[in-house]
């Protein structure tokens, strides 16, 4: 693996940890794609540090829980704007 990919790995894995951030938030952040950084966290940082990459997991897991509460934040701060 290329040194700029694994440090790149790392970086998001701090960022993640950090801001308990999204993949989605994360990609926008680095510049890269959500397929990037899902398979930098998933596939990459457990062969370079299994440690964050099991801190990197329970953010990830708490965040997919807790989706579908924000889709629903979002939907009802849209509709009330259109209204009123």
């Amino acid at each position: 693996m290329k040194d700029y990919i694994e440090e790149r790995a790392l970086e998001i894995a701090k960022y993640i940890i950090k801001e308990k951030a999204t993949v989605r938030q994360t990609a926008n952040i680095f510049g890269v794609s959500k397929s990037t950084v899902h398979k930098d966290v998933t596939e990459r940082l457990p062969r370079i540090n299994p440690l964050i990459s099991m801190k990197v997991k329970e953010v990830l897991d708490k965040n997919k829980a807790e989706r579908h509460i924000r889709g629903g934040i979002a939907t009802r701060m849209k509709y009330k704007s259109l209204s009123g």
